[in-house]
């Protein structure tokens, strides 16, 4: 339990300072460095590999959706756009004000909801969870927990991203290029595939489907879970 507070200070701390302007960059449109504009590239692609599943089941308009970790909105927005419900939640109080900002450029007022939230105090029923590129600053047993909570929250459907541990990466890890040079700032943990399904199935869970997004320097599993 310490060690979960120690994390989450960590990171709630860096995307407040550091981190925040770091990640805002990586995450905007602007000029970023060839590693930045790599990740870039690496998050985006599950971004859009998220919003191309819920474009399939053709019923955005219909869902209420909790965007666990939204940072400034890249999911949430362009969720809120196709016409779901989005409540949106992230641990560092400046990237949900980007956030806001970028909603309220666009026109977006109300929809999504934004709110300054740890993820374990999140509360509330949403038809879908989705929670991109978080458990990557938390130990398995943390993530476990978490995954457990956020699988409270949802209804029908939990999405979920995380940095697989299989040899190749932690390898890549050990010798520092899994976060290279500047973009290392927090702890960065691997987690097992395995074990990330297993919390899901003691909760009830099915992955229905699966992605990998890579890049040289992102590496994200995702997996949809439905009951």
């Amino acid at each position: 339990m310490t060690n979960a507070l120690d994390d989450k200070t960590i990171v709630r701390d860096y995307f407040n300072a550091t981190g925040f302007d770091r990640w805002r960059r990586i995450y905007g449109d602007g000029e970023v460095n060839k590693v930045q504009l790599d990740i870039r590239k690496g998050h985006q692609q599950t971004v859009d590999t998220v919003l191309g599943w819920i474009r399939e089941d053709d019923n955005a308009s219909a869902l209420t959706i909790c965007d666990a970790g939204c940072g400034v909105g890249s999911l949430s927005i362009p969720l809120a756009q196709m016409g779901a419900t989005v409540f949106s939640s992230d641990i560092s109080e400046k990237m949900v004000g980007e956030a806001k900002q970028r909603a309220e450029a666009l026109g977006l007022s109300g929809n999504p909801t934004f709110a300054v939230q740890d993820l374990e105090s999140l509360s509330g029923k949403y038809h879908t969870v989705v929670c991109l590129d978080v458990l990557i600053h938390y130990p398995q047993e943390d993530a476990a927990r978490m995954i457990a909570h956020l699988g409270s929250l949802a209804e029908s459907r939990l999405m979920l991203s995380f940095a697989p541990k299989t040899l190749a990466y932690s390898l890549l890890k050990k010798i520092g290029d899994f976060f290279p040079g500047p973009s290392k700032a927090t702890r960065a943990y691997l987690h097992r595939e395995a074990d990330v399904v297993a919390v899901l199935e003691s909760q009830g869970w099915i992955v229905k489907r699966n992605a990998m997004a890579k890049t040289q320097f992102y590496f994200s599993r995702l997996l949809e879970a439905v009951r």
